[in-house]
């Protein structure tokens, strides 16, 4: 096991399946990608003491091999996370015992170990490529196919950009050049969070009040409205955008894109100018957080 925990620096985007031959068609994916398929178990108590406390827990067996992974909530907004992880093969079962040296399970969710379970599982295809851009290197993954809980589904189909080498501005860097060409948006909601909310049949929004929250609580709306499929998340992250455009905090030169990304979303489909202009004004509000 790993007794210290890595940092995962990941740009998240949502991609409609209809735009799959998009992708595939930008040039710096001309090589042949890794292809493997990935089952995964994600475990909690009964009451979700581990999705409360922000902790993913999963098995995946990818052929023969089985690892054990722990991460804990994303901190970022924009469809870009920075989290811990560990991983570490196990003998096919969960390994209990190293997950009480882990420092996510002090203290109260100590007492949890006894009672995890399955909760929850996805399935999915995984397309993968290293890239080298901007003196950086990338790992962009193309993952298709299910989320399942408590009989509710989902569809998985997105893109994750690994940032393995270099600096996080080529993550964003790179996802603005797909954006120029395939329509994708920003996408806050991990798997596993997906997962607990369709189990749940409740899809919580974040509060928001400066314009980087309400970029947040607007993105995890969409999140929400693409798994659930209620016109009322829809309806949230139409009042969320038109509330950023407004916004007496948002600096005059983020204006028009957020005026642009507010008359370009459309509850039938996904476009390149929503999405363009959905990870433009996620990435400057990024620098501008930065630096404040």
């Amino acid at each position: 096991m790993k007794d210290h925990a890595p940092v995962e620096v990941e740009l998240k985007l949502a991609l409609p399946s209809t735009s799959i031959a998009a992708l595939l068609s930008y040039p710096a994916l001309g090589a042949a990608p890794t292809r493997s398929h990935l089952a995964n178990t994600y475990y909690d108590t009964p009451d979700g003491a581990l999705a409360s406390a922000g902790i993913a827990l999963r098995l995946r067996k990818i052929g023969a091999a089985t690892l054990q992974t722990v991460k804990t909530r994303g901190h970022g907004g924009g469809g870009l996370s920075t989290r811990s992880e560990w991983e570490w093969p196990v003998k096919g079962e969960l390994d209990l015992d190293s997950l009480k040296a882990l420092p996510p399970f002090e203290g109260e969710l100590s007492s949890t170990i006894a009672a995890l379970s399955p909760h929850l599982r996805t399935d999915f295809e995984r397309r993968s490529w290293l890239i080298d851009w901007s003196d950086s290197r990338i790992e962009l993954v193309l993952d298709e196919g299910e989320i399942e809980c408590q009989g509710a589904r989902a569809t998985i189909c997105e893109v994750e950009l690994e940032l393995k080498s270099g600096s996080p501005q080529a993550l964003w860097s790179l996802a603005l050049s797909l954006s120029a060409q395939t329509p994708l948006r920003p996408s806050d909601s991990s798997k596993a969070a997906r997962g607990n909310a369709l189990g749940q049949k409740a899809w919580a929004l974040p509060e928001a009040t400066t314009p980087g929250e309400w970029l947040h609580r607007a993105t995890v709306a969409l999140d929400a409205f693409n798994d659930s499929g209620e016109r009322a998340y829809f309806e949230h992250a139409e009042h969320a955008y038109k509330t950023l455009a407004e916004h007496s905090a948002l600096d005059e030169t983020l204006r028009p894109t957020a005026a642009a990304l507010y008359r370009a979303l459309d509850d039938q489909r996904l476009t390149i100018s929503f999405g363009y202009n959905a990870l433009s004004l996620a990435h400057r509000l990024a620098l501008q957080s930065a630096l404040s």
